[in-house]
């Protein structure tokens, strides 16, 4: 059984995997970034939301109406040794307290493993339910897996259910977890008006967590509105969700101003509402109205919890405001309630900004004192702090010393520390480290190469330069503003301005064929690849894949595909959103006879 567990991964696809057509093989081929999934998110897509028209919501799960004892799950552990002792019972028990153990591995966020546990149940003949196949779709969502949750859905026509609106909402998040804004809408406007499975808080609540995720806070405050005209009024949990996101944006008037419409209406406010509001005029530096909240939530019997203090201590050591950060933390323990590890990493975070290392080491020794447990983000405020004073061998000591606590380094602290030997001219220290990193299977991203790039670049190791550039380019890494920047500025400082000049040249013209093409002029953004070609500057993969999205946005198809065949045999191939793009033209019912041909033309 745990030998299965931890295979889990392996067994992702077991009886949800799909076979790929010979016309996706071959779009595979010509598009290396095309993943299955996407191909099958769209077919699915497409067949599975025509269904709430034509089907009627009955149900046809058994409603069993004997009641079984919860089995509290707090660790793995516990959930296998319930299910291996659920299996050997005789009659087998029924699906419902199967349900539980998944739910609850779910929500301790075990998603290979409950996939895994169902393989196991269905191995077994334990008929699965609509909600035992619900959790299972979550799972995959939030392994990023959409395609086989998506596969999952097909099995409840096969097995007689009918999705409901818990499944419309899990599929919904599972489109927002994957940044596909427009299925999820999609789904929701044939929810809307589908007459059988009708939007519910949850559903509108899943929408608004995902607009205020991306920063559209304006399409969140229509979709609330759009609940205040309908039968499904929002709740607390959703007001809370736009004014926590305008805070986050600095928009604290439009907050206030919805804090008032929530309590004009009668939806009280909570700790949550009133610590995201006490943040947002905390970041304005507001402290008189930051004081005002808070005897005005305690006036209301509304006391702050660890959350709302951390909020307040944060935003003094941000500022520099190391004693009044300290006044809160006494307040807080005369209150009953201890800081937690978020609390002294703020504290060190303030002594760091102010270069008083001594403190902050104290404050990170207190911590171990204290009961509460270090964390990675912990070492990174330290090992940064140490990096800007030059302190590197202390950096270096407490980035050991993690890997002996057993703290795994993220990317963020590679990047600080590498960052760190190569301002102190310690290339090869950085280089060293950048291979350990990807030996322990974290690969660096394009912040980590510019940082080494620039490293490179000041101390004039231009060869060494070069063969990173290379790595980058086989990497299909695609260079952003920051490395042309630290190109031109190293290529400045070894004299050979002409070669910036080029360089420079060369970004202006991507910049611009970029507008053109956002402004719908792709005539004038190809005009521009012309006049690159004639004056011996070479196009790259990013310029050739905005202009084909140009042409796809404009519904010039075959320029595009004209386009796409001439990139190719350049031997650059199409980015992600390109991918995207030639995919949901090919999931349409009607598709352009230019990009058919090209797509099953022969190599």
């Amino acid at each position: 059984m745990r030998a299965t567990i931890a295979a889990s991964s392996s067994s992702l696809k077991v009886g949800y995997g799909s076979r790929s057509s010979p016309t996706r093989l071959r779009l595979r081929g010509m598009l290396p970034c095309l993943l299955l999934s996407s191909s099958v998110v769209v077919v699915f897509f497409n067949n599975y939301l025509a269904l709430f028209h034509s089907r009627s919501s009955k149900s046809t799960e058994s409603r069993n109406t004997q009641q079984h004892q919860l089995v509290k799950i707090t660790n793995i552990e516990d959930a296998l040794n319930v299910f291996d002792e659920m299996l050997q019972r005789r009659p087998l028990p029924s699906v419902v307290p199967f349900n539980q153990i998944l739910t609850q591995l779910a929500k301790l966020k075990h998603y290979s493993a409950v996939i895994s546990l169902n393989n196991k149940m269905g191995v077994s003949g334990i008929r699965p339910g609509i909600y035992t196949l619900s959790i299972i779709i979550n799972c995959f969502c939030h392994l990023h897996r959409l395609g086989f949750g998506l596969s999952v859905l097909g099995n409840f026509f096969k097995l007689g259910f009918e999705p409901n609106v818990t499944t419309c909402n899990t599929l919904i998040n599972g489109f927002l977890l994957q940044n596909r804004e427009a299925e999820a809408a999609a789904l929701f406007n044939r929810m809307l008006d589908s007459g059988n499975c009708k939007p519910d808080v949850v559903t509108f609540g899943t929408l608004v967590k995902g607009l205020c995720a991306k920063g559209n806070n304006t399409a969140a405050i229509q979709l609330l509105k759009k609940m205040g005209e309908g039968a499904c009024k929002p709740n607390i949990v959703i007001y809370n969700t736009i004014i926590d996101s305008l805070c986050k944006d600095t928009l604290v008037a439009d907050a206030l101003n919805l804090f008032s419409e929530m309590t004009s209406k009668g939806i009280a406010p909570n700790v949550l509402t009133y610590t995201s509001v006490i943040h947002g005029v905390c970041k304005l530096q507001d402290w008189k109205e930051a004081k005002r909240l808070l005897n005005e939530m305690v006036s209301k019997h509304i006391f702050p919890n660890v959350y709302t203090f951390n909020v307040l201590v944060d935003t003094f050591c941000k500022e520099g405001m190391v004693q009044e950060a300290r006044s809160v933390v006494e307040m807080m323990i005369q209150r009953g309630i201890e800081p937690d590890t978020i609390t002294y990493n703020s504290f060190m975070d303030g002594y760091c900004l102010r270069g008083e290392m001594d403190e902050a080491k104290k404050v990170f020794e207190e911590i171990f004192s204290t009961g509460c447990m270090v964390n990675a983000r912990s070492y990174s405020i330290l090992i940064n702090g140490y990096c800007k004073l030059k302190r590197i061998d202390d950096a270096r000591i407490l980035f050991l010393e993690m890997s002996q606590r057993g703290i795994v380094p993220n990317m963020v602290i590679y990047n600080i520390l590498i960052d760190g030997f190569c301002k102190m001219g310690k290339l090869q220290d950085a280089h060293n480290l950048f291979s350990q990193m990807q030996a322990l299977g974290q690969l660096p991203d394009i912040q980590t190469y510019n940082i080494l790039l620039d490293g490179l670049c000041k101390h004039q190791q231009f060869p060494k330069a070069v063969e990173l550039l290379d790595e980058m380019e086989e990497k299909k890494l695609d260079f952003n503003i920051v490395t042309y920047n630290i190109l031109i500025q190293g290529l400045c400082r070894a004299e050979k301005v002409d070669y910036a000049w080029d360089l420079f040249r060369s970004l202006s013209y991507n910049i611009m064929i970029s507008g053109f093409c956002n402004g719908g002029l792709t005539c004038k953004a190809e005009n521009l690849l012309r006049e690159m070609e004639e004056r011996g500057r070479s196009p790259n993969g990013c310029t050739y894949n905005t202009i084909i999205r140009g042409f796809f946005n404009n519904n010039d198809i075959s320029r595009a595909v004209r386009l796409i065949q001439e990139m190719v045999e350049r031997g650059f191939s199409a980015d992600a959103s390109t991918t995207e793009l030639i995919v949901n033209l090919l999931s349409k019912d009607e598709v352009n006879p230019a990009l058919l041909a090209f797509i099953e033309s022969p190599q």
